[in-house]
């Protein structure tokens, strides 16, 4: 079975930092492009950050850019978003999403999902 496990979040002052992980199982994990999502009650889903296949390539939101840091670890199908100077904006919760796609076919699979709160 597809997995996409992601750790515990949790409640972080602003300022504070905090990482997040997203561990995969069940599929060829160094083919897929990988990204984090967050979603806050009301608002809809946005990208974060994603990264290439084998970690050659970032991007980010530009709300997060300069703060946050996706990385990979291929040989432990892991991948990371390092979140520092965190703003109460950034409460929502956190996917972790697995893409691979070519003009035949397109393969996605989602985490369960992570709260994260930015809170005094």
């Amino acid at each position: 079975q597809v997995q996409l496990v992601e750790s515990e979040g949790g409640l972080v002052q602003p300022g504070g930092s905090l990482r997040l992980s997203c561990t995969a199982s069940g599929f060829t994990f160094s083919s897929y492009a990988m990204s984090w999502y967050r979603q806050s009650p009301g608002k809809e889903r946005e990208l974060v950050a994603a990264i290439t296949h084998a970690g050659g390539m970032t991007s980010y939101a530009d709300s997060v850019k300069g703060r946050f840091t996706i990385s990979r670890d291929n040989a432990k199908n892991t991948v990371y978003l390092q979140m520092n100077s965190l703003k109460v904006e950034d409460t929502g919760v956190y996917y972790c999403n697995a893409l691979t796609m070519t003009l035949q076919s397109r393969y996605e699979y989602w985490g369960q999902g992570t709260q994260v709160t930015v809170s005094t």
